[in-house]
């Protein structure tokens, strides 16, 4: 892909991320998986993700612009993505990272809490696909660890508000519709965080980055552990650390 515009690289590979979206929305709507199986991989996702930002995201924001930057700009994206997903979350949207819709009470599978759910992943996506626009700037080299994580990371939210917005009996071209915008906003947002701050200073491009890496942190916090635990009980914390492990050694090799 050498040859091919940095700008569209990161378009691409934003979307191929945002389009795990798609695929959770076909898997919710047309299969019943085990509902273990999906916790585990959240599970997983989740410790690939903490591992991303632990050596990849933070640290390259600390080397650009010091301390300074980058800790404020993690704070400020864990207060930004904290008071907008606590918005959300009233809006029937607290378990959306949830694949298991049936005999939870507390979870709204009513259309308006499956928007909820959709509007919640557009909010989640917005850093995930910032960092894979960010990452391509310095010598074009995009980090395919934290694409992976935010793959793996989006399949159980398209599956979850795909299967209530069928139970509120919308059409399949709706529901897929629906996410299939929001991958798209993933590609696009991907090659405007490339294009929009390509040449300006390294201490901004810190305080950018680490401002999306505190909203992906508090993401994983507030959503994808606490669901992958519902299910996998006393196993989640093995296989976050799998998962955490499994990224280190690759990005590493």
């Amino acid at each position: 892909m050498n040859s091919i515009p940095l700008f569209i690289q990161a378009g691409f590979w934003g979307g191929l991320a945002g389009s795990s979206l798609l695929i959770g929305a076909l898997i919710g709507y047309y299969c019943n998986l085990n509902q273990r199986l999906v916790a585990a991989v959240m599970a997983f996702g989740s410790g690939v993700l903490i591992s991303a930002l632990s050596f990849e995201l933070i640290q390259e924001a600390y080397n650009k612009g010091g301390l300074k930057s980058a800790g404020m700009g993690f704070i400020i994206g864990a207060l930004v993505y904290t008071a907008a997903n606590y918005f959300i979350s009233k809006k029937g949207a607290k378990h959306r990272k949830r694949s298991n819709l049936k005999g939870k009470s507390h979870l709204d599978t009513s259309d308006a809490g499956a928007l909820s759910i959709a509007m919640g992943a557009f909010i989640d996506g917005i850093p995930e696909s910032l960092v894979i626009g960010l990452s391509i700037i310095d010598g074009g080299r995009i980090n395919l660890i934290t694409v992976l994580a935010i793959f793996i990371s989006n399949i159980p939210e398209g599956l979850s508000s795909s299967a209530g917005m069928k139970n509120a009996k919308r059409s399949k071209i709706y529901i897929f519709s629906i996410w299939g915008i929001i991958a798209l906003t993933s590609s696009i947002v991907s090659s405007l965080g490339y294009t929009l701050f390509k040449g300006i200073s390294s201490g901004f491009v810190s305080a950018i980055l680490a401002v999306a890496a505190g909203a992906i942190l508090s993401m994983v916090v507030d959503t994808m552990i606490p669901e992958a635990f519902e299910e996998t009980h006393d196993f989640a914390g093995l296989i976050t650390a799998i998962g955490f492990l499994s990224a280190f050694i690759l990005s590493n090799m």
